[in-house]
């Protein structure tokens, strides 16, 4: 189990979605399984705070432990962002989501270093074992 931090968060989650709803869907999720959730729109917005992380934040801090970021988004694709990310000092694990899961898709993600590609529609709880499994944290399920 990783260890939490005094507030009792097990690691910050980044998500990056156009669509709203299933944004706040996993985010919701991702809270309640204690992991602190910071949302991005777009990829515009996500590319944004990486920028900002790299110009202006203490290195120790980190804007997310985890990307988990659609692949088709207005501004900056998924793929894009993951490439950006190659060879930089902080790049957390990525996982990309996608209604769009073909092939090339799954190679170029790959190749790129995603962790892994969800097609859409996922399961949640996959999705949330696969974070708390980044963060060697198992998530708490709070279903009935």
């Amino acid at each position: 189990m990783a260890a939490t931090d005094r507030d009792g968060v097990i690691g910050k989650v980044l998500i990056a979605d156009d669509d709203r709803d299933l944004r706040e869907l996993i985010a919701a999720a991702l809270r309640r399984d204690g992991f602190e959730v910071v949302e991005a729109a777009n990829g515009t917005q996500l590319i944004d705070m990486m920028v900002k992380h790299a110009i202006y934040a203490d290195p120790e801090q980190k804007p997310a432990d985890v990307i988990i970021t659609d692949v088709r988004m207005p501004g900056c694709s998924g793929l894009q962002v993951l490439a950006d990310m190659c060879g930089r000092r902080w790049a957390p694990p990525v996982v990309l989501m996608t209604a769009f899961g073909d092939a090339v898709t799954h190679k170029q993600a790959e190749q790129l270093g995603a962790v892994a590609v969800l097609d859409k529609p996922f399961d949640i709880a996959d999705l949330r074992s696969l974070v708390g499994r980044m963060l060697e944290a198992e998530p708490v399920d709070l279903s009935p």
